[in-house]
């Protein structure tokens, strides 16, 4: 049987466009003499719809959707995910569902078992569990068909498994020939590794085939990186799209275990570097343009974040599309003029300069009378910071561009950052890429010509706020920062155990100090991009009024 990985970006609520995607990418399958083309988890409607599943009209519209689909795809067997209800008067009204359909029949439906509540998701919100767990004959083939976390329940894989059941293993022991597994499984650093691992691993322990198909896009904060793939009896990898793009592949599925699988594998990015940055594109791209935005406009300081911002701003709309602004004040350096000014004609984006000098007197004039130039405190520095935020809020108000912050994960973290200044904007774009990561990053983007200037890259990093400034005066060294937020945040440890693996004592409690006391700035702050396996946002929810301190 020869099955298309049909990996296509929907947008929430787009039913209409989304239908025409499917639409499209059947029509390629069907050329290419394909018996069934596989779509992603929630397609219809885009996943994560959210608490548009709490409105009729949604579930409707994309009902109608599916409807529209069975009627208009002939001559291919066709697998989607949509939103079904629940008929029954127990549990949720919905069940997330798939459909497989052909020539104006709905065939057969599954609804999704395994609903996840940890991270960024929340699916017990809406849905209820599925109940039925059987396989399907379809063209001489018994199929088990799967929704996303439907698959990620083996206990060879998870040694502390969070479901009571495994949706694969009852379908295995039905003499299943091929698991697909429709997916909307959102990137991070390394997840893409370790799922294909873990659904080549349930391929070699069953002896089937694996077909997995998973969106690709931005929606919000998440960015799913696609990357659908088949894999053989032996758990060897034979079918692959592209990641980070829409993309369709052929995968040729033997029928018995004696003949060979085989399909298309396309490229994908070779690093974390290469990964995260083409994530910060397509999640930038996808938000502004979803958004309803066309432009961006982007606060230049001469630092290696708003570089970064930049670079990735330009590739994601159009050099054409993006606005650069830089605004100096008194303690500027000469260099960031030239670096500036250098970046944005690199990048082939716009370049303005606002000094702030004039603004900045007006307002410590009236604020603080006796104020030092040569010694600006935490007020007079903040002030610069808002100054900015309100110029970049005032040039997005005169050309509709949506201002893009430059703050990074590390200084998020710990504080390092004003509310209503340089935390203003629609999108947070590396909100979660901490400090060292932006260093690689950008030697990246660095690699084929210099689009970030080799002093940017070389300057010891500072807000320019008060004289001789550097971010170490007020920081512990971001090496050693982003070793101590990566455990805290992303791996769960107490400061106790930190300290036990080495790391400075004084050092790991004031991190630890500054993240708990600066957890009202992040729930103030612009949407980001996740790319880590925690991202501050809606994976992390933690109260603002607490006294608990994570010591163990």
């Amino acid at each position: 049987m020869k099955i298309a990985l049909a990996q296509i970006n929907p947008t929430v609520g787009d039913f209409s466009g989304n239908a025409a995607l499917m639409i499209h990418f059947a029509a390629q399958a069907r050329d290419a003499g394909c018996d069934l083309v596989v779509f992603p988890e929630l397609a219809t409607c885009g996943y994560p719809p959210g608490d548009l599943l709490e409105r009729p009209a949604f579930i409707d519209a994309n009902l109608d959707c599916l409807h529209y689909l069975v009627e208009t795809i002939q001559g291919i067997g066709v697998v989607v995910g949509y939103a079904e209800r629940n008929p029954d008067n127990a549990g949720k009204g919905l069940f997330n569902a798939l459909a497989l359909f052909e020539n104006g029949e709905v065939l057969f439906q599954v609804f999704k078992r395994l609903l996840p509540t940890y991270d960024v998701f929340d699916e017990h919100r809406h849905f209820e569990p599925g109940r039925a767990c059987e396989i399907f004959t379809y063209k001489g083939l018994r199929i088990g068909l799967t929704i996303c976390e439907d698959a990620w329940n083996d206990p060879d894989t998870f040694a502390q498994r969070i479901y009571a059941e495994d949706p694969v293993e009852r379908l295995a022991s039905q003499d299943a020939d091929l698991l697909v597994n429709i997916s909307a499984s959102p990137f991070h650093i390394g997840k893409r590794d370790f799922r294909h691992r873990m659904l080549a691993a349930l391929a070699r322990k069953y002896a089937f085939p694996v077909v997995h198909v998973n969106q690709v896009g931005g929606n919000d904060s998440l960015v799913f990186d696609g990357t659908s793939a088949g894999f053989d009896t032996s758990g060897t990898l034979v079918a692959r799209c592209r990641d980070f793009e829409e993309d369709l592949v052929v995968m040729d599925v033997a029928k018995t275990p004696a003949m060979a699988s085989k399909g298309q594998i396309h490229p994908v990015a070779t690093s974390d570097p290469d990964s995260v940055l083409a994530a910060l594109v397509l999640g930038t791209r996808d938000y502004v343009h979803k958004c309803g935005f066309k432009q961006a406009v982007i606060g230049l300081s001469g630092g290696i974040d708003s570089a970064l911002t930049a670079a990735v701003a330009a590739r994601a709309l159009g050099a054409e599309n993006v606005t650069t602004v830089f605004m100096p004040s008194g303690y500027t350096s000469g260099d960031n003029y030239e670096d500036t000014a250098q970046l944005a004609r690199n990048l082939g984006v716009a370049y303005r300069t606002i000094p702030i000098d004039a603004i900045f007197t007006a307002f410590v004039t009236h604020l603080s009378p006796n104020f030092d130039p040569a010694a600006p405190g935490v007020t007079e520095q903040n002030i610069q910071a808002r100054i900015r935020g309100t110029l970049l809020m005032g040039l997005s108000n005169q050309s509709g561009a949506l201002v893009l912050s430059t703050g990074n994960k590390s200084e998020l973290a710990v504080g390092y950052c004003t509310l209503y200044g340089d935390m203003n904007g629609g999108l947070a774009v590396i909100s979660d890429v901490p400090k060292t990561l932006v260093y690689e990053v950008c030697a990246f983007l660095n690699t084929d010509r210099e689009i970030i200037p080799g002093r940017i890259l070389e300057k010891a990093p500072s807000a320019e706020l008060k004289p001789d400034q550097t971010d170490q005066d007020d920081l512990p060294d971001y090496a050693l920062l982003d070793a101590v937020l990566k455990g805290m945040v992303e791996e769960f440890k107490g400061a106790d155990t930190l300290i036990q693996e080495g790391h400075d004592p004084a050092a790991v409690r004031d991190i630890f100090r500054r993240v708990e006391v600066n957890e009202y700035k992040r729930h103030q702050a612009a949407p980001g991009i996740k790319v880590t396996s925690k991202a501050f946002g809606s994976g992390r929810r933690y109260p603002i009024a607490k006294t608990f301190r994570p010591l163990r």
